[in-house]
């Protein structure tokens, strides 16, 4: 038994210096970043966004979308903002939210972009909610009630049933 305390002591004490060098990376990738050094911010955040962290995550995303130091990938912007808004990331939720209405790196889909707009909405950004009516206007009353039933599903999951 004390052999296990001591194993659980040393974890707890690794994941906060994991989670301080963690942070301290992802610093260093968003002062590359806001320097225009993207190829340096991408070397800092990319494993951290593989070790799930959300705003590395989003900040990729962005990234592939811009080709901001890395080739204009929608498709992998896709994948990097789906992880970071499968984890509540309200930045990285809007941005697929507009990826779905444009058809970028996916399939245009009203009523995928108006799940996402509405999650982001209720989460508190007030833009989200504006471009959520702006689509309801190309949309019938039957996608829109899909849609929103979507939403509740994937908010009422934790994100884990948002498809």
């Amino acid at each position: 038994m004390l052999k296990y305390l001591y194993i659980t002591a040393f974890a707890g004490i690794f994941t906060i210096f994991t989670s301080i060098a963690n942070a301290q990376d992802f610093d260093k990738g968003l002062a590359f970043a806001k320097n225009g050094d993207f190829a340096a911010a991408i070397k800092e955040w990319r494993p951290l966004a593989e070790q799930g962290h959300a705003d590395a995550q989003s900040n990729l995303g962005v990234m592939y979308a811009k080709g901001d130091g890395v080739l204009k990938d929608a498709a992998e912007a896709v994948r990097w903002f789906r992880l970071a808004a499968e984890q509540g990331h309200a930045g990285a939720q809007s941005n697929l939210g507009t990826m779905y209405a444009n058809g970028e790196g996916v399939l245009k889909d009203a009523a995928t972009a108006h799940m996402w707009y509405n999650i982001v909405s209720a989460n508190g950004v007030e833009n989200a909610g504006k471009l959520r009516d702006e689509l309801e206007t190309k949309m019938t009353p039957e996608q829109i009630a899909n849609a929103v039933q979507r939403a509740r599903t994937c908010m009422s999951s934790n994100y884990a049933q948002c498809n």
